[in-house]
């Protein structure tokens, strides 16, 4: 079989490149090693926004800052044309007792972003569930997070219903197809498939994908785990992150506190030390969280990339591969534009944004 695009991987990134790629008229196949979604895209939190985003570099706040724009109106036409709602809930996010909230201050003022000092008081009368003794706070208001497995949904759902589009799930890729340098497909268990392009598209497992070609992709899992309470609708009216952990509340009353950070290779098993921990840090947070059921602890492995800096671009040593990987932390917040970005590139548009950070050119 032959495609004009196949794509490689289908969390967000991968199903994202493949429904715009497709909507711009080209024949895609979209190939997964399991369920499309199923890993860091389900798993993750949804905030859109990088945790920190004054420790980024500009490369990373450039994607963010384009991405945070675009998703209000992505989550309205996603529900419009599927009938699935992503349900981007706009709650504002506080940040408490930062170590470095001058800096963060100063960035926010550097950026033009609406990132403002508050009376701690403030943040108390607007969040009374707050544990005691936090001294000071930082706010955004329009940080949104997304309900990250519904995202995941509608676009299968609207990539599935554009007529120029195959998917393969379960169904690993066991190596690139070549001819000399150039890459021109794949081959799974069910054979082999061309294409004019290949998108390496595949979180975590990107580097694990690209080790036939001998190409040595700094891109490796970092274990992440999250726990899910379930609480009335108007518990948490905002999100908060205070001592590297976070309280993200969804429309229904479900509360996500997140995340561990842990290298420890491939393996996704939650544990009871993460649990004690993320339990510990909910309490002191959200004390009322005490009395709340928890519904869910689960384990992810994002990508994690050298500064979090994605690669998005051709790969130079071989014409024909394309990469779009290594979002680390902030593959949900990152995804629209980079994988807007992809398709510019791909298609000989004029990119939204500067591509050069971004190229695998000197970086594998």
């Amino acid at each position: 079989m032959r495609a004009d695009v196949i794509v490689v991987g289908g969390g967000v990134i991968g199903l994202l490149s493949a429904y715009l790629l497709a909507g711009a008229g080209r024949r895609v196949t979209l190939v997964d090693r399991a369920s499309v979604g199923s890993e860091a895209s389900w798993a993750g939190g949804g905030i859109v926004s990088p945790l920190y985003p004054w420790r980024y570099s500009q490369a990373v706040t450039a994607l963010a800052h384009w991405s945070q724009d675009y998703y209000p109106g992505f989550g309205a036409r996603l529900f419009a044309d599927t009938g699935v709602d992503p349900e981007v809930h706009v709650t504002g996010l506080y940040w408490l007792d930062l170590d470095d909230q001058a800096e963060a201050l100063a960035w926010a003022q550097r950026q033009s972003r609406p990132l403002y000092e508050v009376p701690v008081e403030a943040a108390y009368a607007q969040v009374p569930v707050l544990g005691e003794g936090f001294k000071r706070a930082i706010h955004m208001s329009g940080v949104a997070n997304v309900r990250n497995p519904r995202l995941v949904k509608a676009l299968r759902a609207a990539f599935q219903g554009l007529p120029n589009v195959t998917l393969r799930e379960h169904s690993p890729v066991l190596q690139f197809v070549r001819d000399g340098a150039r890459v021109t497909g794949v081959v799974t268990a069910e054979g082999e498939m061309l294409a004019e392009q290949v998108v390496v598209a595949a979180g975590a497992w990107s580097g694990e994908v690209l080790k036939g070609l001998g190409l040595a992709l700094p891109v490796e899992p970092v274990k992440g785990q999250m726990i899910l309470f379930k609480c009335p609708e108007d518990f948490l009216p905002s999100m908060v992150l205070a001592g590297g952990r976070y309280a993200i509340p969804r429309r229904d009353g479900h509360i996500l506190v997140g995340s561990t950070l842990e290298h420890v290779g491939f393996d996704k098993t939650p544990t009871d030390e993460a649990l004690a921990s993320l339990r510990a840090s909910a309490e002191a947070l959200l004390p009322a969280l005490r009395e709340a059921e928890v519904v869910g602890h689960w384990a992810g492995l994002r990508p994690g990339s050298p500064e979090g800096i994605p690669f998005i671009g051709e790969v130079p040593e071989h014409p024909g591969l394309w990469l779009n990987c290594g979002h680390y932390r902030n593959g949900l917040v990152l995804a629209p534009a980079s994988c807007q970005l992809l398709t510019d590139l791909m298609l000989g548009q004029l990119p939204i944004i500067n591509p050069a950070p971004y190229s695998p050119a000197g970086r594998l």
